[in-house]
């Protein structure tokens, strides 16, 4: 079974891109050929990875983030 997965994808629970579903079968992200594990958001149609920078956050508590520009394929871990 293969699921669609959505152009754009966010594991802050605030945001509106945010699946939870999704998030709990374990989606990978392949940014520039290599499979990175820090990703908090990404968006497909727009070529762009959010990812965490170490383990800082804001006044908040989010992560503090970089966005970089380039070929982002998600998949599904495991298939």
């Amino acid at each position: 079974m293969t699921d669609v997965l959505p152009d754009r994808l966010c594991v802050d629970p605030d945001s509106p891109f945010h699946d939870a579903d999704l998030l709990a079968k374990g989606i990978g992200v392949r940014f520039k050929g290599e499979d990175k594990t820090n990703v908090e958001e990404y968006c497909v149609s727009e070529s762009w990875v959010r990812l965490a920078v170490g383990n800082r956050v804001d006044r908040r508590g989010k992560a503090l983030t970089v966005k970089l520009q380039g070929p982002v394929e998600p998949y599904i871990k495991g298939e």
